[in-house]
């Protein structure tokens, strides 16, 4: 199995909607249901409930609870499309793959499927005067479950569509990504700083290896795979698109050098992951986008909603600052004899930092709150941070300073909105602490 096939294995497990209940019908039909009917063939059964039960009562119970969770199934469906693209819309449609894919909507599902499906199979087991005790009693089980499920999903939906849950939620799988992407606290590593490709590589008469398959966005790549194939061949590749840009069919996908060594294209095209949509899984930059994104929106004239805005800059500080406190590797890999493979376009801190800021301070900086706590967290990130952070920060801060002047021109209120406040207004303002 390839890279490509691996990844899109794990992708499709953690993210598919559909593929649990498919599990589930196939479960029902060829494993429960037979393993139910050995068990009522020799007379195993439950010892409570309904030991003389009639196959009349049995059938109004099984027709009863059979297409309730039906009707269950169709409603809870709807509901949930309905609430994601209301909350999409409110938010920021790219919140749409990370509410489907939700262990507990999954599980709710695949509970009320199991109760329908395996009703229906009992409903037409009932003939004559048999009655399939057992089935009927897990029958019971199964809709008790799938009740408890539901009372248990709702508010759980609920409250993880809220901006800040959604927020908190992106933020934490942002700083997964880093940590998997930046796995060395700050000066523990080589130098940030990307040392210049040795001289007799001559990148100007590089090998080019275009991109050859369908358009879409870099989701992932192999690093370790593409090292390895580089040693193999003894050259090294230059990967030429970040994670996270869109690839065209003929684009510059590597860059190989020497150009003499016979490297397989093919091979490498298995390496790399493309498709519609960005993800988080190696691509920490996406987490600054969407917690931005709704931050933008938040700000915009026709929701005017600066203190989500506030809650959005919450969770941008606690990145910057976990970013910050990594070894920003410069994005190449050596073999064991140290010779360089393979060479990744990384972001740098400056990238992060201009993402977290430039938007919200041009969409808020008439907004009273958000420049107070854009002060803030940039004057806390300057005070925690290894000092070679700071330079981009005081940048930040000194473009917001010149965008709070051209909006406030009375003085002492552009006093009052340049001072550092981590509530937005209302909290302890940085002149007191």
């Amino acid at each position: 199995m390839t890279w490509r096939q691996r990844y899109s294995v794990e992708q499709f497990l953690r993210s598919s909607f559909w593929f649990w209940p498919f599990m589930v019908i196939l479960l029902s039909v060829f494993v429960v249901i037979p393993v139910l009917d050995w068990f009522d063939a020799h007379g195993y059964r439950l010892a409570f409930l309904w030991h003389d039960l009639t196959a009349e009562r049995a059938h109004a119970i099984v027709s009863s609870f059979s297409g309730s969770m039906l009707t269950f199934l169709v409603f809870v469906l709807s509901s949930l499309i309905m609430v994601v693209t209301l909350a999409s819309a409110q938010l920021t449609p790219r919140i749409m793959a990370i509410t489907f894919a939700d262990i507990q909507g999954r599980l709710m599902t695949c509970m009320l499927l199991f109760s329908f499906l395996f009703g229906t199979a009992i409903l037409g087991r009932l003939e004559g005067d048999a009655v399939p005790i057992l089935g009927i009693k897990i029958l019971v089980i199964s809709v008790l479950a799938s009740i408890i499920l539901f009372l248990r999903y709702i508010p759980h939906l609920g409250m993880s569509l809220r901006p800040i849950s959604m927020m908190r939620h992106v933020a934490e799988q942002g700083q997964a990504a880093v940590e998997s992407i930046y796995p060395h606290p700050y000066g523990k590593a080589a130098s940030e700083k990307v040392g210049s490709v040795p001289r007799k590589l001559m990148r100007k008469d590089a090998r080019v290896i275009p991109y050859a398959g369908t358009s879409g966005v870099l989701l992932a790549f192999g690093a370790t795979d593409l090292a390895g194939a580089a040693e193999a061949a003894g050259c090294t590749l230059e990967l030429e698109v970040q994670v996270g840009d869109f690839v065209s069919r003929g684009d510059p996908l590597f860059l190989t050098f020497p150009p003499d060594r016979p490297i397989d294209a093919g091979i490498l095209h298995q390496m790399i992951a493309i498709g519609a949509e960005r993800t988080l899984e190696q691509d920490p930059v996406f987490a600054f986008r969407i917690i931005v994104d709704i931050a933008n929106r938040a700000l915009s004239p026709a929701v005017n909603d600066p203190t989500t805005a506030v809650l959005a800059i919450d969770q941008l500080e606690r990145l910057l600052r976990f970013v910050g406190s990594r070894q920003l590797d410069p994005g190449m890999l050596y073999d064991s004899d140290g010779n360089l493979r393979l060479i990744i376009p990384a972001p740098r801190w400056e990238d992060y930092v201009s993402l977290a800021i430039s938007e919200i301070r041009l969409y808020g900086a008439n907004s009273i709150q958000i420049p107070r706590r854009l002060v803030a967290m940039l004057e806390h990130l300057i005070e925690v941070l290894p000092p070679a952070r700071a330079p981009a920060l005081r940048e930040e801060l000194s473009l917001l300073g010149r965008a709070v002047k051209r909006e406030f021109l009375d003085a002492a209120e552009r006093d009052r909105v340049t001072t550092g406040d981590r509530q937005g207004v209302g909290g302890s303002t940085s002149e007191n602490s």
